[in-house]
This record gives structure tokens, C-alpha cells and sequence, in this order.
């Protein structure tokens, strides 16, 4: 199949560069010690997760139940669920995964760890726990010193609960100009002393984990770090490239999309909106953008309906005509997959692969 024959909008991924970037992270890690545990959020597929574990991973990190329940498709050895779990139902569904792999849970309160403990108990099974500390973001993990000390003293106390170390997430750094490795450092300095806190307290931390795809490849020098969940560096987006974290060679995922009105004149209409494209800004920045059009650059996709995307060509490289199609990397690659069914991996101009986003719409 050609790419030409592909309807749109259809979110695409170049493999070579999706190759890429898997090879370059695994080897990373590998190079530097680092267990790799990634984040099954940005791709929410099946088919990606056993990349990655066939490339190196030591196991597959979700956000909820539902992608948990997904990504046994992948068989890892191991699974993050880097989210606190709340409620019964969930809790019920999560011990039918911990009945099929290894299960590690993060949390941030004795309230949800007391549940897992519970719950763990009347499923005959054992399951990991991270302690969860705030490192500046603000979002959610206790705060470094007595009270992250307590919260892992009283998880060691709980019966079918095994405490295996601390987990953070520095989202915070957006980007890696002098500030943002001022604060790196500072990240370094602030987990060196959790641990001596912890060593001093005789508690055990096997692993230490944090980072992010922002962050990647500054892992190695965080004191202390011993596990990294990237997630968007398999496809990146705009804003990776806007943190610093990669270059526009290196973003497999596009929207490609159609031309669909020229009639104002300066302006072009494609076939992509809100029900297409996440509606995430650009990071750190006033300006209001919903992507990069490849085949222009200087053009500006400025606003969205649910189904018309607003490019204005002001500033265009090249003029468009109704039935031309372009591809547009998004600010945010992950919020966008969820919104597609299908993936259409290319070589080149020929549509080598597609495959489901299996953990579409996997919210509970």
C-alpha cells in the first residue's frame, strides 16, 4: 500500500525513525546502568511495548488498570503501574494482572497502600510498592523527609506489600537551557540526601526511580537514580523538541491530513481538528500553535474546530491547493494516539504495518 492511498486524517510513524529512537535509549541505559521501565502512555500499544522489551526493557510502565490490562499483551516480566490505585474495582481488576506478572504499584498515602495491602491479602498475591516523593512538580508524592520516611515505614509494616524503593517524576524541568540543568542539579542534590535519609533509617531503596523524556539523557548524573520511565522519546513531539530533548529528525509520529478549503485567501482549512489533534500548547510559550506542518514550516496551524484545522500562510514556504496533504507532528504526540484507532507504520512512501492503539480510551 502507498501513502498516498492512506484516508485521512491518519496519525503515521516513520519506523526507521521510531527504530531509531528505541535503539538509542535502550543502548543509554544499557551504557549507563539504568534499568529501563518505560511509559506505555504515549504509544498505548501492544505491538511497541514488545519492542521494547525485545530491545532491552526490563518492563513496561502504565498510569491505570486498563492499560495494565493491555499491555499483558506484551508479556513483561515485570509491570510499573505509576499511579495511585483507589477503590475496589480497580483493586479487584488490578489482582487479576498481579496473577499474571509482577506487579510494582507507586502511591503516596498510607489510604492507598492500606487498600493494596487489603486487597493483595484476599487475592493470595504479593505485589511491589514505590514510595512516591514530590521533587518540585507539585502533583502528586509526599514531600522529601519525615513524612516520606514515615509513609515507606508504615508500607514495610504492611502484610503482601514488598517496599522496593522510592519513585519521582522531575516534570518540572521542561526544558535544558541553564535553567533547567541548574535544576537538574539541584534534583541530584535534593535525592542524594533522601537516600542518605533513608540509609541512615535502615531502609532499604532497591530501586530509584524517576526521569523523563525531557530529562532522558541527563539521568545518569542524578545521584542515586537507578530506573528511568520515559515515554514520549518512542515518537517525540514539539514540545520534546522545544525542552530539548531531541531534534525534529528524530519525531516519528505525524498526522497527515488533507487540504481541504483554500477560500480564504492567505489561510487553508485541513481535515483535522480538536477530534484529531491534542489541544496542548506549545510548553513555555504564549504563542498559539496546535503543531509543525512539515511541508511548511512558516505556516501557522493556529486554531482548531472539532473537525477543521485553521492554518494561516502568511508566512508559508509554498502555496496549497485543495487536495494536497500535509503531516503534522503535534505539540503533544501522547494526548493525540489516544485519539486515533489506527497506526500506519511507513517505510519510506509504502505503508509497511498497522496496527491498533490498543490502550485507546483506557481511562479507569
Amino acid at each position: 500500500m502507498h501513502v498516498s492511498e492512506i484516508d485521512t486524517p491518519r496519525l503515521v510513524v516513520d519506523l526507521d525513525i521510531m527504530d531509531r529512537n528505541l535503539r538509542r535509549v535502550a543502548d543509554y541505559a544499557a551504557q549507563h546502568g539504568l534499568r529501563l521501565r518505560p511509559h506505555t502512555k504515549t504509544h498505548k500499544s501492544v505491538r511497541i511495548g514488545k519492542l521494547q522489551l525485545d530491545s532491552g526493557a526490563a518492563g513496561l510502565t502504565v498510569a491505570k488498570v486498563s492499560e495494565a490490562e493491555v499491555m499483558l499483551g506484551a508479556e513483561p516480566a515485570d509491570m510499573l503501574l505509576a499511579y495511585p490505585i483507589i477503590g475496589h474495582t480497580k483493586l479487584e481488576r488490578l489482582m487479576d494482572v498481579a496473577r499474571r506478572t509482577r506487579v510494582t504499584v507507586a502511591l503516596d498515602s498510607l489510604v492507598a497502600a492500606r487498600q493494596l495491602s487489603d486487597a493483595a491479602g484476599a487475592a493470595a498475591v504479593e505485589l511491589g510498592v514505590l514510595a512516591e516523593v514530590d521533587v518540585g512538580l507539585g502533583r502528586v508524592g509526599v514531600a522529601p523527609g519525615a513524612l516520606l520516611l514515615e509513609l515507606a515505614r508504615c508500607i514495610d509494616k504492611l502484610p503482601h506489600l514488598t517496599l522496593e524503593g522510592i519513585t519521582f517524576y522531575p516534570g518540572h524541568i521542561k526544558d535544558l537551557d541553564a535553567g533547567g540543568l541548574a535544576a537538574l542539579a539541584q534534583l541530584s542534590e535534593l535525592l542524594a540526601g533522601i537516600l542518605a535519609d533513608f540509609r541512615k533509617a535502615g531502609i532499604d531503596t532497591r530501586i530509584v526511580s524517576g526521569g523523563s523524556t525531557p530529562t532522558l539523557f541527563h539521568s545518569h548524573e542524578v545521584q542515586g537514580l537507578t530506573e528511568i520511565r520515559p515515554g514520549t522519546y518512542v515518537f517525540n513531539d514539539i514540545n520534546t523538541i522545544r525542552s530539548g530533548g531531541c531534534t525534529l529528525e528524530d519525531c516519528a509520529a505525524s498526522i497527515l491530513t488533507t487540504v481541504v478549503s483554500t477560500a480564504r485567501p492567505g489561510h487553508m482549512i485541513i481535515d483535522g481538528g480538536s477530534k484529531t489533534f491534542s489541544s496542548d500548547r506549545l510548553a513555555n510559550s504564549s504563542e498559539v500553535t496546535f503543531g509543525h506542518i512539515v511541508e511548511a514550516p512558516g505556516a501557522k496551524f493556529h486554531k482548531m474546530n472539532e473537525e477543521h484545522g485553521y492554518v494561516d500562510l502568511a508566512h508559508a514556504e509554498r502555496g496549497f491547493q485543495v487536495g494536497d496533504r500535509v503531516h503534522v507532528i503535534p505539540n503533544h504526540i501522547c494526548v493525540a494516539v489516544n485519539l486515533h484507532e489506527k497506526v500506519y507504520g511507513l517505510r519510506g512512501d509504502t505503508v509497511e504495518t498497522v496496527w491498533p492503539v490498543d490502550g485507546r480510551g483506557k481511562l479507569q
